[in-house]
């Protein structure tokens, strides 16, 4: 499938690599078919872009909460994530957003409403992790920038 987007440009995405989120996103019910690109021209391996199939103009930035975040492991009920059929850990994918403002020192990911990724069926949901443990605007420019120096150590 080949589809003209905001951030990319004109792409190709292979059928393999669509994901379908039957409950859409949050904010954005119908958009329910995207695809997880790498913008390898930005050079960045942390961000990566879920891009809609069906709103070329829609790409979400998105990372590993992982990397900002290593001792994340939100609590989510499984009734949640029922519809995403079998859940094998090798074989899940856990992203969060990331929002960029104009200044950039104030990029922060969203802890509290996590993308889980079944990437053995395809498909995915945002969920909203309950309490207060996690922040919907958690700040990543400075954990970003020691990762960086630390891997060019």
């Amino acid at each position: 499938m080949k589809i003209t987007t905001k951030v990319f440009g004109e792409i190709t995405i292979d059928d393999d690599r669509i994901i379908a989120f039957p409950k859409g996103i949050i904010g954005f019910p119908d958009l329910t078919q995207f695809a997880l690109v790498h913008d390898s021209e930005k050079g960045t391996d942390s961000i990566h872009w879920l891009q809609s199939l069906q709103e070329p103009a829609f790409a979400m930035p998105v990372l590993d909460p992982l990397m900002v975040c290593p001792d994340y492991n939100p609590e989510v009920d499984d009734e949640l994530l029922k519809h995403l059929g079998t859940l094998v850990p090798e074989e899940m994918l856990v992203l969060v957003t990331v929002t960029v403002p104009k200044d950039v020192k104030q990029m922060s990911v969203n802890l509290k409403g996590p993308i889980v990724i079944n990437a053995a069926e395809k498909k995915a949901t945002q969920v909203i992790v309950e309490g207060d443990e996690y922040q919907v605007k958690f700040p990543i420019y400075d954990i970003l920038n020691a990762n960086k120096e630390k891997a060019g150590e």
